[in-house]
């Protein structure tokens, strides 16, 4: 018989439970052994300082950027030259006349010289704007790819700018300046579709595909911004994010957090305050990060948010091109609200000659942007990106 009946006593049952009598204990013991191990060898020996944090990887395309391929800084390229031959990463190095150290910022970096004055673009009107870092205004650093002066005072807010659209000397201008891009996906694409080119867009530097939508918002003409995250007076409790300069942080760890952060990005003309509402309130830390900022000649945007800040007083004493916000669009994100505000741009707009105004790319505000937009020019009103309230003199 082959069941147990037929078998010589307790040999079926012997093979069939050899299993039972393993030292399970002891096999726990040396798995969970290796596991350890391997865990130290990896926090011991592998050097990512980013570990845990948001990336990016950028591509870097070099056709349709607007510029000759040889002004192109390619991240990541084994010792790329530039057009004479000379070596990249020599040319970008802090040594260069008229740049700042590559090495973790603080308060005692000195100011680059920044004109008052921001200068045209350097783009005609018509013609592409750049997809990937120019190099005489881009910096490698461990951080990668951060922006700077270039020996020639070149800055990137006059390199990456978007030319003005030609308009008559009695229209009234607009500033639209749209945030909280490359967070979600779906919303970055319905705002990429629907806003005119010469909406300037905000975007946060922890989405994902970073590289992707920015090469798509500077094919379709939009000037950018990158949005930094501040200290809220409520913070931790209201947390920006990862990486936030901070108030008690020092001007060292906030100058290591503001490279990291500027790094995010490319082709961006300046930035423009994540909340913010304490950092901005208190004058050694804003000084000592606008200081960094005016020094990689960006422009600095308040969203205007909050009645305490000090930025545009700052923006004088530092010499940093600047433009605050007039209006908040959808601090209300009802729809007679929206309407509401939009109005109160367009008078502001006729009264000045030119009016700022920031929104988030919520699906409410992008319907009524989309159409607020289209009746501007009908209206004697000329859309036109930030860049141009810096070259207006605000600040």
């Amino acid at each position: 018989m082959a069941d147990d009946l037929g078998a010589p006593l307790g040999l079926a049952t012997s093979r069939r439970r050899w299993w039972r009598r393993l030292p399970f204990g002891l096999v726990g013991g040396i798995a969970i052994g290796v596991v350890a191990t391997v865990m130290g060898v990896w926090v011991l020996f592998i050097d990512d300082p980013a570990g845990g944090e948001p990336t990016a990887v950028v591509r870097i395309d070099r056709s349709k950027t607007g510029v000759p391929p040889a002004e192109v800084a390619v991240a990541g390229a084994p010792r790329p030259a530039n057009a004479d031959g000379s070596d990249l990463a020599t040319s970008l190095s802090p040594t260069t006349p008229g740049l700042s150290e590559a090495k973790p910022v603080g308060g005692e970096r000195p100011l680059e010289p920044v004109q008052p004055a921001v200068r045209a673009p350097e783009v005609a009107e018509g013609q592409p704007l750049s997809t990937s870092p120019i190099q005489r205004v881009s910096e490698k650093t461990r951080f990668g790819i951060l922006p700077r002066i270039a020996a020639d005072g070149s800055r990137p807010l006059d390199v990456y700018a978007r030319p003005t659209p030609r308009r008559a000397v009695s229209n009234a201008r607009v500033v639209l300046i749209v945030g909280g891009l490359g967070i979600s996906q779906t919303g970055t694409q319905e705002a990429l579709r629907v806003l005119a080119p010469d909406v300037t867009l905000g975007f946060a530097p922890y989405g994902a595909s970073l590289d992707r939508w920015v090469s798509r918002a500077r094919s379709d003409g939009h000037e950018l911004l990158l949005q930094l995250p501040m200290e809220p007076f409520d913070y931790p409790d209201n947390d920006p994010g990862p990486h936030t300069l901070l108030t008690g942080a020092g001007p060292e760890v906030n100058g290591e957090r503001l490279q990291f952060l500027l790094g995010r990005l490319t082709n961006y003309v300046g930035i423009v305050n994540y909340m913010g509402a304490k950092f901005t309130a208190n004058d050694p830390a804003l000084t000592a990060a606008m200081k960094d900022v005016a020094g990689r000649g960006l422009m600095w945007v308040d969203d205007g948010s909050s009645s305490r800040s000090l930025a545009e007083a700052t923006a004088r004493t530092t010499r940093t091109p600047f433009a605050r916000a007039d209006v908040v669009i959808d601090g209300v994100a009802a729809d007679d609200m929206i309407q509401a505000r939009l109005a109160q741009l367009e008078q502001m707009a006729r009264a000045k000659g030119i009016a700022v105004g920031t929104a988030s790319a919520l699906p409410i505000t992008l319907r009524h942007l989309e159409r607020w937009t289209k009746g501007l020019e009908a209206r004697g009103i000329t859309l036109v990106p930030v860049s141009a309230a810096a070259r207006e003199g605000q600040g």
